[in-house]
């Protein structure tokens, strides 16, 4: 079990995504995502909610479905999720690594 101390400990798994994708709240997608250099806008937000959103109907993620849920295309999605989009969107959403990540 690992712990990411932001502004409280939450559990991780070994590569920092959360254990419990209740404790997510925006407060701590800002704090992740600032640690990923990222500083989130409204449109980050919508890719985020969808994200956990389509988790926790059970749908597996990829970046196709992304670039197809309306919100959008995938230029946009590698242009606000930099440096590996879907895995640092789903870490800063709170849901665990999308088995389409490498």
């Amino acid at each position: 079990m690992e712990t990411m101390t932001l502004s409280k400990p939450i559990e991780t798994d070994a590569n920092g995504y959360l254990k419990d994708p209740n404790q997510w709240t925006p407060e701590l997608a800002h704090e992740i995502a600032n640690s990923l250099h990222i500083t989130l806008t409204d449109k980050h937000f919508e890719v985020l909610n969808w994200l956990r959103t389509k988790h926790a109907e059970g749908v597996a993620l990829s970046i196709r479905k992304v670039g197809n849920s309306g919100i959008v295309d995938i230029k946009q999605f590698y242009q606000l999720f930099p440096g590996g989009p879907l895995k640092n969107a789903a870490k800063i959403a709170g849901i665990p690594k999308p088995v389409s990540c490498i």
